[in-house]
């Protein structure tokens, strides 16, 4: 599917985002160790949620839709092994905690992506896994994984990178493995699987970047009710900034303090951001958002807080496209091993529309104030983030765009041109 987008009037009104999706993958994944019955509400219906879904339906638990905002999930049948081979996808979250989950059980079982994901990087996981007893057979690191269940034991783990997927993959084999399963990074990742471990009666405990897992069981809740996205809301507050006059609300954001970093980058941009309503809802932190359009300058972006929205940076750099000065994001090398290489696509399509923009090895060098001109076709390499980054990109540009293979978008936020349409109407 290609679209065009055009030069947008002020974008005003209230959204809900959708569901977040790391939060909906943990809630499926999880409830499907309880051995019980848990409602979940407000889940993610973007394909690698419904990955994720698919594959615990093979390994035996049944799915009961309530409506087309809550299921229930019957895990009281101990996980069974797979008749076939578990399709994950293009989804590298449903891959890498899956494996956690797979590693120390009784029966074995082959993951498989599509193929983009069958390029991606899963050493990272496999290599600890191994450490804990794991038996894996594997394409140089990639999918597919023939995954042997085999006995575990719990491993003291030094990441060297700060990965949400990597420690979850961990902490959920460390559920299988005899003894204590400790595993540390270096700057603190998101944290949804700590948080949902403890909502759901794990042995964890969490010391700065380091958390202890002992062996033990998830207990069925009555029901997990899962935030919106910020990384969705992340697409409309740039666009809010950057679209003049533009005023909106954004209601229902999930604003986890390891997933927050978009709100303090933009603040400290000069945006005029505003956090209401905040409360609490299943373990995790909730509010409404209120983005006004506003003048942005130049910042640095480097360390701590770039685990806190690796995936916000695509359209970070759209914004700081028209920010005053030179923005600098540092330390992001692992955009390089996502969907895409983030760093050389986000580079490529938005100097197509005349930003004034500079690849680095782990980063970018963006010059602001850039009056985008459009008039042009841009590539989204099959990565969601990339499309959509381009679409906020477009709403600004003096002449219309085209984007190839928007469908993508998919993935993730299948509602996306909805929302928009519903702020520009």
């Amino acid at each position: 599917m290609n679209i065009t987008v055009e030069k947008s009037k002020p974008l005003k009104g209230t959204i809900e985002i959708p569901a977040d999706k790391s939060i909906t993958h943990r809630a499926f994944m999880f409830s499907a160790l309880t051995k019980g019955k848990v409602k979940v509400s407000n889940f993610s219906k973007g394909a690698d949620c419904i990955s994720t879904l698919n594959i615990i339906k093979q390994l035996g638990c049944n799915i009961d839709f309530c409506n087309d905002k809550e299921l229930i999930i019957d895990s009281s049948v101990a996980l069974k092994a797979p008749s076939e081979i578990l399709d994950c996808g293009n989804s590298g979250t449903t891959t890498r905690l899956m494996a956690g989950i797979l590693a120390g059980q009784s029966f074995n079982s082959i993951l498989k992506g599509d193929m983009s994901l069958s390029k991606r990087p899963m050493k990272r996981v496999i290599a600890p896994l191994e450490l804990m007893g794991a038996k894996i057979k594997h394409n140089d690191y990639k999918l597919p994984l023939e995954i042997i269940g085999s006995p575990l034991k719990g491993i003291n783990y030094n990441s060297p990178l700060a990965s949400a997927q990597v420690k979850s993959c961990l902490l959920l084999a460390g559920l299988y493995a005899d003894g204590e399963t400790i595993f540390s990074e270096p700057y603190k990742s998101r944290n949804h699987t700590e948080l949902m471990f403890e909502y759901m009666g794990a042995d964890i405990k969490t010391d700065g970047n380091t958390i202890t897992i002992k062996k033990s069981q998830l207990y069925p809740v009555d029901i997990i009710t899962v935030c919106g996205d910020i990384s969705s809301a992340a697409f409309f507050m740039a666009a809010a900034l950057i679209v003049p006059d533009s005023d909106i609300m954004i209601k229902n954001v999930g604003i986890n303090e390891t997933r927050s970093g978009i709100i303090d980058v933009f603040k400290s941009m000069g945006g005029n951001i505003e956090i209401i309503n905040e409360r609490l809802v299943s373990n995790e932190k909730v509010a409404d958002i209120r983005v006004k359009y506003s003048k942005l300058k130049a910042v640095v972006i480097e360390g701590s807080i770039i685990p806190r929205l690796i995936d916000e940076i695509p359209v970070i750099a759209v914004a700081a496209s028209q920010a005053e000065g030179t923005t600098i994001i540092k330390n992001a090398q692992d955009l390089r091993n996502k969907e895409a290489d983030r760093i050389t696509a986000v580079q490529t399509e938005l100097s197509k529309l005349g930003a004034d923009i500079q690849e680095t090895p782990d980063g970018f060098i963006i010059n602001g104030k850039s009056e985008l001109q459009g008039n042009c076709e841009i590539e989204c390499y099959h990565d969601h983030r990339i499309a959509m980054s381009a679409y906020i990109a477009g709403l600004i540009c003096k002449k219309p765009i085209k984007i190839n293979e928007f469908q993508w978008v998919n993935i993730s936020f299948p509602e996306f041109l909805g929302l928009v349409s519903k702020l520009i109407s």
